[in-house]
């Protein structure tokens, strides 16, 4: 990956609460920001983040997915990706995971998303639902990511990523990302059409094989 030439984010972000948190992957130190138009975001961090001589921060950007997250649906691969991103930096000792929300059905709201997800249920994908239901495919701003890291002290990362339009928006944020690390969840037969549907239509850099389509209903 290049460095950007466009200028880093004025920490336009409000740092409004910390505290340390414990989780089943290790203990981390949980940092609570709100941005402009008042909505919360998170910062889950292990290690010396500010430290450069220990090299580029190893980074999750995760878009909050209330029923990935917390219900464990199989529908999506959310809530097992932020498992191993939890995972993983608990085992390097040292990244952050940034929780975006307001990013419920990459932005749609989760009273939307569970419509898109009817309509899913009657043979549209996840991009056609949402188009059907006169809603933008991917509304989601990553702004506020690179702000919270700029404020954490981050400038080069190792992304922990499989969309290119998250890389390109830390760099156009100032944010150099000197590697994507891949974030590979085995496929389920509730989420493979929608994995692939990411693959072939939204860019995700997923091995999801075209000969092997998903069990429908």
């Amino acid at each position: 990956m290049s460095h950007s030439s466009h200028v880093k984010p004025s920490c336009r972000i409000e740092r409004v609460a910390e505290a340390r948190l414990p989780t089943v992957h290790g203990e981390f130190t949980v940092y609570a920001y709100r941005a402009e138009d008042k909505v919360e975001h998170l910062a889950v961090v292990a290690g010396d983040l500010r430290d450069e001589a220990l090299g580029p921060v190893l980074v999750r950007l995760h878009s909050e997915c209330l029923t990935g997250d917390v219900f464990g649906s199989l529908r999506c691969d959310c809530g097992p990706q932020l498992d191993l991103a939890l995972e993983s930096i608990a085992a390097a000792g040292r990244g952050v995971v940034v929780y975006l929300r307001g990013h419920e059905g990459r932005g749609i709201g989760l009273a939307n998303k569970i419509r898109a997800y009817a309509l899913q249920d009657t043979g549209r994908d996840t991009v056609d639902a949402n188009s059907d239901l006169g809603l933008p495919v991917d509304a989601r701003r990553f702004e506020p990511a690179a702000m919270i890291l700029c404020d954490l002290g981050v400038s080069q990362v190792r992304l922990m990523s499989n969309n290119p339009r998250k890389v390109a928006a830390l760099e156009n944020a100032g944010i150099t990302v000197t590697e994507r690390v891949p974030i590979a969840i085995e496929p389920n037969i509730e989420n493979r059409h929608y994995l692939h549907t990411k693959q072939l239509r939204l860019g995700h850099l997923l091995t999801i094989a075209d000969h092997d389509e998903p069990v429908q209903e």
